[in-house]
């Protein structure tokens, strides 16, 4: 069986000698600037963790496909930089920010092609699977995106509502991502299913950890300023939950949805809402409830990963999985 070194290495590997081509440089280097500013490979990763489970080696056939998952989520978050102004991502300035935004749409219009072209080069007898499960992960990560713009314009949003747009935005790339490493490797049509599930419960606790490192969190390990929800008033797991908890309240329910729609100009402004907003986060407890409800999705994944019929030593790279990517936010 691969170990996690060996997928650390051809992690590596892969992510130094990725190239695209050299012309016109505007349009291509900020692909190479994005994959250069890092990240954790979380999705590649798990494309070849999943493939580990049922092969002794690395080949053509998942390297190029696993390669295509970071290059997608690249164009995904290029765009999204864009959407919500953000001035940083990993630490360093986003593309729109340190070139400007006709770039970063056209850089990430090339990404998603050359996503889709790494794609093409699974093997024959299961590219047409591929291709499917990728292209309707990429319409649902799309849907997502437009469900998340969607409920800036209202107050409101239920906790269902909610959780089908992380769903759709970021839980069904890691979904995708399990699935393919499976595919590739030629395991069951019962064991793809069960790492789809294992992915997906790991997409949403993944994404409940993420808003509750944007507001709790340290600047200097997440990559980019903390408060950003709080400062453009989105919503997330955070807001969702306290309007649960104060839908009892109308006075206090208002009272926060005032507070937390002001609108901060200077540092000093930026300063004082992230602070008053985490406080009522803090008093209702829902900093703790976010800790739990990312325990209770990887309890989920790692039940779904049981149904995959593993020994204990593959089912142990799936539970170390995910530990390291959840585990930031315990």
């Amino acid at each position: 069986m691969i170990n996690e070194k060996s997928i650390d290495e051809a992690i590596l590997r892969m992510f130094s000698g990725i190239s695209f081509p050299n012309e016109p440089a505007g349009l291509y280097d900020p692909l190479r600037y994005m994959i250069s500013i890092g990240g954790k490979r979380i999705r590649p990763r798990l494309c070849l963790t999943a493939w580990a489970l049922f092969r002794d080696a690395f080949t053509d056939e998942v390297i190029e496909p696993a390669m295509a998952l970071e290059v997608f989520h690249s164009f995904t978050l290029m765009h999204d930089d864009i959407m919500d102004r953000s001035p940083l991502r990993r630490g360093q300035p986003t593309v729109w920010n340190k070139w400007n935004e006709d770039t970063a749409i056209l850089s990430g219009d090339v990404m998603l092609i050359d996503a889709y072209k790494r794609i093409a080069k699974a093997p024959a007898g299961v590219l047409d699977s591929v291709l499917k499960l990728f292209s309707d992960t990429a319409s649902g990560v799309c849907e997502g995106q437009q469900l998340d713009m969607e409920f800036e314009n209202v107050q409101e949003v239920s906790m269902e509502e909610y959780s089908r747009m992380i769903g759709l935005k970021t839980a069904v790339l890691l979904a995708c991502s399990a699935k393919m490493g499976a595919l590739l490797a030629g395991a069951s049509e019962e064991q793809c299913s069960a790492l789809y599930d294992y992915g997906w419960q790991l997409g949403m606790a993944f994404q409940v950890a993420d808003d509750l490192l944007d507001a709790f969190g340290d600047e200097k390990v997440f990559g980019k300023p903390i408060g950003g929800d709080i400062l453009n008033c989105k919503k997330s797991w955070l807001t969702v939950r306290t309007c649960e908890a104060l839908s009892g309240d109308s006075k206090a329910l208002a009272d926060f949805h005032r507070r937390f729609a002001v609108q901060a100009g200077s540092d000093s402004e930026k300063k004082a809402k992230i602070k008053d907003i985490k406080e009522i986060y803090i008093k209702l407890g829902v900093d703790a409830a976010a800790r739990e409800e990312v325990a209770r999705f990887t309890a989920l994944a790692l039940e779904a990963a049981g149904r995959a019929g593993l020994d204990a030593e593959r089912f142990e790279l799936l539970r170390s999985f995910a530990d390291k990517l959840v585990g930031r936010a315990s």
